[in-house]
């Protein structure tokens, strides 16, 4: 265990003396740079400075996907960090590997930490949970895929921004004739597979979406309803009314910036850096469509992002710190100033309403439509899925998809394709998780 010894001099009645005590010494493990990166260490730097007994240390670890391969290697070696950030698609990989975490839940009660799981917005509670409704990970850097407009490109058609994606087909050709692209997207399995399930309230896996158990889980994408959705897209592609610039986020997103693209679907987590830019035209935005013929209403969505995972093999101390900050870390205050700065949703009611009663959402309403889809009616579907290796199952979806989009391949057989390799991943998972 690590410590740092901090020496303090106190003068009482002329006599001074000297009182040692040491601090519990924490590391977390992340993969936020720029802007974000300052704001985690801003949180760091708060904990560290609300109180005497411990220290946390935030290291920067590159990529959502270079801190989960970090994290489980260092973990073999038993160098884990006490706190990792791990996004929506590593969760089901941490969370079977036996024994590498604590669950959140477990540890805040085990330190007298009061917890109760309603206490979090309803589409965070259960993305991070096990089968029986315990919080494994506490949920940080939560997002919702919302659909982002330029108001001055709508307004320049007469449309108004779509609902659903029949409405789109409508006021697609509009926007055509004003010289924009009607619509693109910047993540493939995040927006137009995993939500597309969550938003229609249609089962992505069995046994629960993968929550009774890695065993037997099995991918449910080669459905007539994903065919459909896909075989329109290509369709609008063909027509002009949809850009792809293949799997980048950035060369999507990119499209919209320059006011090529009318319309992107993309994070609710955009907020923040959209707000910093100095767009040439106003924009809004509002939630992610749904195909009405599918669904009369559309669902919540499940969240992205990422959470924090707090790895066992530490002492009582290091745990009893790992609480300390995670209780400080949810604190309506803290939650606000991270929703405030960054554009994630905050993660609790209490901050939630902060944030209403401060006015937040009267100047700033566009940062208001991620937590509000999250809030929409539940599903048996729609609390998450859990699937183990699901980040490459996400390079099948991506590579699969492209392929259809791009021409060199049917929608039957990529839906095949993916289906085939991702069970053979989610069986590989199984696996190990039971060894």
């Amino acid at each position: 265990m690590k410590k740092i010894l901090i020496t303090t001099a106190i003068a009482t009645c002329g006599l001074t003396a000297n009182a040692a005590f040491a601090q519990t010494e924490i590391t977390w493990w992340h993969g936020m740079g720029g802007h974000l990166g300052d704001v985690v260490n801003e949180i760091a730097e708060g904990f560290n400075g609300s109180q005497s007994d411990y220290v946390i240390t935030p290291v920067f670890k590159g990529s959502y996907e270079e801190t989960l391969t970090g994290a489980i290697a260092a973990f073999r070696a038993g160098e884990q960090p006490n706190v990792v950030q791990v996004f929506d698609a590593g969760a089901a990989t941490v969370i079977g590997a036996q024994g590498a975490t604590i669950p959140v839940q477990d540890l805040l009660e085990q330190n007298g930490v009061d917890f109760d799981i309603e206490d979090y917005i309803a589409g965070v509670r259960y993305f991070y949970a096990d089968a029986d409704g315990k919080m494994i990970g506490m949920p940080f850097n939560s997002s919702s895929p919302v659909l982002y407009y330029n108001a001055d490109a709508l307004a320049e058609a007469g449309v108004e921004p779509p609902a659903t994606y029949e409405e789109f087909e409508q006021i697609a050709p509009a926007i055509q004739e004003a010289g924009y692209t009607p619509l693109v997207q910047t993540h493939l399995p995040w927006e137009f597979v995993e939500n597309f399930h969550s938003r229609h309230n249609l089962p992505f896996a069995t046994n629960d979406n993968g929550y009774e158990g890695a065993e037997g889980t099995e991918i449910l994408i080669n459905s007539p309803e994903m065919a459909m959705h896909f075989t329109k897209v290509k369709e609008w592609l063909d027509g002009g009314l949809f850009g792809f610039h293949g799997t980048s986020w950035d060369d999507n997103k990119a499209q919209f910036l320059d006011a090529s693209a009318a319309m992107y679907i993309g994070s609710s987590g955009d907020f923040g850096g959209l707000t910093s830019m100095d767009l040439p035209f106003e924009w809004g935005s509002t939630y992610l469509p749904y195909w009405e013929s599918i669904t009369s209403e559309g669902y919540q969505s499940f969240i992205g992002g990422a959470s924090l995972f707090a790895m066992s093999g530490f002492d009582d101390e290091e745990n009893a710190a790992t609480a300390a900050f995670f209780e400080y870390l949810t604190s309506p205050e803290v939650q606000y100033m991270w929703h405030r700065e960054t554009g994630y949703v905050p993660i609790t009611e209490a901050a939630y309403e902060m944030a209403k009663e401060d006015g937040h959402y009267k100047q700033f309403p566009d940062a208001e439509t991620g937590i509000k889809q999250l809030m929409l009616p539940a599903g048996e579907n729609t609390r998450g899925y859990r699937m183990g290796f699901y980040v490459q199952i996400r390079d099948v979806e991506n590579r699969e998809l492209a392929r259809f989009l791009n021409g060199e391949t049917t929608i039957e057989d990529a839906l095949a394709t993916i289906e085939t390799e991702g069970n053979e991943l989610l069986a590989r998972f199984a696996q190990t998780a039971t060894n």
